[in-house]
């Protein structure tokens, strides 16, 4: 997959693709029945496939006093363009000049001058352009006008409620990691370079990784069940996010603990797939209570892990 973070740089090889546009934060299901949509369009009409999104969210641009839950962090996104077997990713920098722009100038000059798309395929709920005018009616218009299709994709549900971005994190600030997999089609994942620590665990006898995570990531506290793969290596692990409340209460880190691996992790990039919450985060009266909870939590995640699913990728 070709990836453009300028749409002058886009070949002609690449121009009359099928495209979706939107923020896709997630690439829940949802927005994969979106994708799959573009897909099946681009090969009836021996097209590339691709997807247009935006870059910051628009909601950083607007409220930047308040940390955005990003459910898929840019990389984990393409990631997930490439895995859906797209031809082309678009990261449009969203910025104050972009805001400004009108419905119709977003879509003439922007979307139509540079990329020159055969095929637009939308969500039923997006709007853009200055102050959210455009609509998909607008979309459809434009379309007709300028002479490129409009697929408008209406919401995918499953017994009753609507795949979304806002209903996945309400689940993941929950701990309801069942859920938030079944709205994704897939594991939720976070990706970090391995930092250094306290080097508490260490003396526990359970050395953990500790791996930065994005500001206003709002995961529920506790421990977990996880995949974490190192050099394209899938490892069975647990994980805790937390205060760490029997020693200093301190800002929230996320620390794992590879269950059969031994070498030194600081500086490498790790991929953590959150398979299940153990328990919730609570503070012990002995050092002694705490790791023998500890052992039970690593045993709790081999259960849960032996009987898991592995699949972290996205869906087609």
């Amino acid at each position: 997959m070709q990836v453009v973070r300028d749409t002058a740089n886009v070949t002609s090889a690449l121009r009359g693709a099928v495209l979706a546009i939107g923020n896709f934060d997630g690439v829940h299901r949802g927005h994969q029945a979106l994708l799959a949509e573009v897909r099946r369009r681009a090969a009836g009409m021996g097209a590339p496939s691709g997807v247009i999104v935006f870059e910051p969210h628009p909601r950083e641009l607007f409220q930047p006093s308040e940390p955005h839950f990003h459910l898929t962090p840019l990389p984990l996104k393409l990631d997930c363009f490439g895995e859906m077997g797209l031809d082309l990713a678009v990261v449009l920098k969203f910025d104050r000049e972009m805001a400004a722009r009108s419905a119709q100038s977003f879509i003439e000059d922007l979307i139509v001058g540079h990329l020159a798309p055969r095929h637009l395929v939308i969500g039923y709920d997006f709007f853009f352009g200055k102050g959210r005018a455009g609509t998909p009616e607008t979309m459809r218009a434009e379309g007709e006008r300028l002479g490129f299709g409009v697929t408008v994709v209406s919401p995918v549900a499953e017994d009753g409620e609507v795949f979304s971005s806002t209903a996945i994190r309400l689940k993941l600030a929950q701990g309801d990691m069942q859920g938030a997999t079944a709205a994704l089609g897939r594991l939720w994942r976070v990706r970090g370079t391995v930092a250094g620590g306290f080097k508490r665990g260490t003396g526990l006898g359970f050395p953990t990784a500790n791996v930065p995570l994005e500001p206003g990531t709002a995961l529920a506290h506790g421990i977990y069940a996880v995949w974490a793969e190192l050099d394209g290596i899938r490892h069975a692990a647990a994980a805790y996010l937390g205060t760490r409340p029997t020693f200093d209460d301190g800002s929230p880190m996320l620390e794992v603990f590879l269950l059969d691996f031994s070498g030194d992790l600081y500086g490498r990039e790790l991929t953590v797939a959150f398979v299940d919450h153990i328990r919730a985060d609570r503070r012990f009266d002995t050092i002694e209570a705490l790791k023998a909870q500890m052992q039970a939590d690593c045993d709790a995640a081999r259960r849960i892990l032996a009987a898991a699913s592995t699949r972290s990728t996205c869906g087609a």
